[in-house]
């Protein structure tokens, strides 16, 4: 057998997206899994309360800040981080057996818990989307209407130590036009499955045979 097929493991790719708040991260990570099924998002646990959009377990799992606490000292979680003055995390159970079993994986993060993945799972892809500008990441907070001007103001102030991260990342994609920013996510999603290591393994039935 080809040394191409020899010592690989079938494992899916993690995928980690992060962004300052009022970026788009959000619409733009449901987007893509609407045009990519085939990817599983991990529904990440927050301390904060939910907005009046949002749905327990579809959104977050709203959790009090003793529980996500508990959780912290368990052990439970794969990565988490203090934001904005509330925890965010993800469980563990959400990401390694999909990730184990060949299924992709998309986080939507911070990057603080993006530096955490990136120390777990090295060859995981980094993505972090950017305003077009200062101006328009404030037009858009506040177009939101779901933030009090305090909030408004320390999500501003806090983007800034949040986009001086950026160059940590794998990919920058600017979300000036929704669509563009969304065919660049997705090119990169596709990039990577056709990537010799991912199209070996997955793939390997085949290039047997025609090497046969």
């Amino acid at each position: 057998m080809s040394d191409l097929l020899t010592g690989h493991v079938e494992r899916g790719t993690l995928f980690v997206v992060a962004a300052p708040s009022g970026a788009g991260k959000s619409s733009l990570v449901n987007a893509v899994l609407a045009q990519e099924p085939d990817i599983s998002l991990s529904i990440s646990f927050t301390s904060r309360a939910p907005r009046p959009t949002e749905r327990h377990a579809q959104h977050y799992h709203f959790v009090s800040q003793d529980e996500f606490r508990a959780m912290i000292a368990a052990d439970d979680f794969f990565e988490h981080a203090l934001v904005h003055g509330d925890y965010k995390g993800t469980a563990r159970q959400s990401v390694e057996p999909f990730l184990a079993a060949g299924r992709d994986v998309l986080l939507e993060i911070d990057w603080q818990g993006a530096r955490q993945v990136r120390h777990k799972v090295p060859d995981c892809v980094t993505i972090f989307i950017l305003p077009p500008s200062r101006e328009e990441l404030e037009r858009r907070l506040r177009g939101r209407a779901l933030d009090s001007e305090d909030t408004i103001l320390r999500r501003l102030a806090d983007s800034r130590e949040e986009i001086a991260h950026a160059p940590e990342f794998d990919f920058l994609v600017i979300n000036d036009s929704f669509d563009r920013a969304l065919r660049d996510l997705c090119a990169i999603v596709r990039a990577q499955r056709l990537r010799r290591q991912v199209q070996v393994t997955r793939h390997a039935g085949l290039l047997e045979a025609l090497l046969a």
